[in-house]
């Protein structure tokens, strides 16, 4: 379906800039990076149709990747439950270039954002964990941002970015452990239906932020 079919949301550019490429980090890039990762494809997906048409690709790398790995049984039944795509996915372990080329990075946990910010690449200003990230854009106004329909999904997702970055420092989070999402590896199914929820929840505004569509579902 493409993003003018069945949605009333109108006919999408990619603006002035080419793409706008979303990294998810985690440790193993089994569990919850993959989880984000095709949860991201599956809500850009119900807003534009097809979210690479509109110049935004979504990838996922872990710190200490199984590389080629396939993810956790248990990450595929939570995208089952949420209607999205597990098939087809394979691990990968963070590389330099991963973070070059990445536009915004969202990682499951405090230390992973400081160990992308440590490889360099002035990654600091764009790297967030998920919910930092979600916090942070709750407090944009969306009518500050640049309308998807007329400047491109891309310009409004960039925008967003430096307008969190710019935020960053003021709006702090409640508890250490607010900005966290836990390592469901090795747990049973209920535990990885939280951690799917909680990545859900996440993000649904961040989704909405980027595109200016609200998911109608």
């Amino acid at each position: 379906m493409t993003a003018s079919e069945g949605r009333g949301i109108g006919t999408w550019t990619t603006g002035t800039g080419d793409t706008f490429r979303i990294l998810h980090v985690s440790t193993g890039n089994v569990c919850r990076s993959p989880i984000t990762e095709r949860l991201t494809r599956h809500a850009l997906a119900g807003r534009l149709g097809d979210p690479a048409g509109c110049g935004v690709l979504v990838e996922s790398a872990g710190t200490w990747g199984h590389e080629g790995a396939p993810m956790e049984a248990n990450a595929e039944t939570v995208l089952a439950d949420f209607g999205a795509d597990p098939s087809g996915f394979t691990g990968r372990e963070l590389l330099d270039d991963h973070v070059i080329r990445a536009d915004l990075v969202l990682t499951a946990t405090r230390d992973h954002r400081a160990q992308v910010i440590s490889m360099g690449h002035s990654a600091g200003l764009r790297t967030f964990t998920l919910k930092e990230f979600t916090r942070l854009v709750r407090a944009i106004d969306p009518a500050t941002l640049p309308d998807a329909r007329a400047e491109g999904v891309v310009e409004r997702a960039r925008a967003l970015v430096r307008a969190a970055a710019a935020l960053r420092g003021w709006l702090l989070a409640p508890s250490p452990d607010a900005d966290e999402v836990f390592d469901p590896y090795g747990a049973p199914l209920p535990f990885f239906r939280s951690i799917g929820d909680e990545i859900h929840e996440a993000l649904d505004p961040v989704v909405t932020a980027l595109t200016g569509v609200t998911d109608h579902r």
